[in-house]
């Protein structure tokens, strides 16, 4: 029975991962940094420095942008975009 659920959860987790991206257009990057690059953008607000006020004024935004790489519509870090990819990897090349 827990074997069977550990297969289910599996398939699921391989199921979410492939929903976003298909195989034909993950196979089409050479490499993680142009998954990265090619991943959708998010821009998110975040505080500004003291320094950022001092020379733009109290009215200042700062924001950043990266990359979404499972497609969530969050921001992702690096370490989790290079885990992304590497399970992709898994699941497309290794699992032909």
């Amino acid at each position: 029975m827990i074997l069977l659920v550990l297969l289910l959860n599996s398939h699921h987790a391989q199921a979410e991962r492939s929903a976003f991206i298909s195989k034909a257009e993950f196979l089409q990057y050479k490499d993680v940094g142009e998954f990265i690059d090619a991943a959708p953008k998010v821009t998110i607000v975040v505080p500004a420095q003291p320094s950022d006020v001092k020379e733009y004024g109290p009215g200042v935004v700062k924001t950043l942008t990266g990359s979404d790489c499972d497609r969530d519509g969050k921001m992702d870090d690096n370490q989790s975009c290079n885990a992304i990819f590497y399970k992709l990897w898994l699941q497309y090349r290794l699992h032909k």
